[in-house]
């Protein structure tokens, strides 16, 4: 767009989707309107949240398996196999990741009374704080980005991404 300024309500994503007009019109780039403001929105998020994790001395895999932990209720442990489910790693990864949070006392392992070979994990007290103080300056930025929307708004998006995410994650298209 040589030679002339865009407009002041245009994003990156417009002046994108201009040019992909421009040089190829017999495509419609109408799907790039949304999702890549969904993936450069995600960038951003992103870094707010590795900013957010170190804050409290932790990566982003580290808040992972913290929080997965943290969220299973007391005595706040899982096996090594629902760890990788809900984090969405192989099981190799898996026990690396435990390995380093071992290291750092931030998880322990205890023998899985229900399965004489099975191991489960369990967050430590040291786990705990460090999980609850990143999700506290987590949430401080997540909802300081949020402030832009109207709560109706939020709320109207909440729907539109759990809808654009069920085909993926096996989840309700409907709210």
């Amino acid at each position: 767009m040589s030679g002339t300024s865009p407009a002041p309500d245009q994003d990156e994503v417009d002046r994108i989707v201009a040019a992909w007009q421009r040089e190829r019109p017999d495509l419609d780039p109408a799907p790039l309107q949304v999702l890549s403001r969904v993936t450069r929105l995600a960038f951003h998020l992103d870094r707010a949240r590795r900013e957010a994790y170190a804050g409290s001395g932790l990566e982003i895999w580290e808040f992972d398996v913290l929080a997965a932990l943290r969220r299973a209720g007391d005595p706040h442990e899982l096996s090594p196999s629902s760890l990788a489910v809900a984090t969405l790693v192989t099981s190799g990864t898996m026990t690396n990741r435990i390995d380093r949070l071992a290291e750092r006392d931030l998880v322990e392992r205890h023998p899985d009374p229900g399965d004489r070979r099975g191991v489960l994990v369990r967050l430590t007290g040291a786990g705990a704080a460090r999980v609850d103080a990143a999700l506290a300056d987590l949430l401080v930025r997540e909802r300081a980005v949020l402030s832009v929307l109207p709560p109706a708004e939020a709320e109207g998006l909440v729907e539109s991404l759990r809808a654009l995410l069920a085909p993926f994650e096996g989840g309700p298209a409907n709210g």
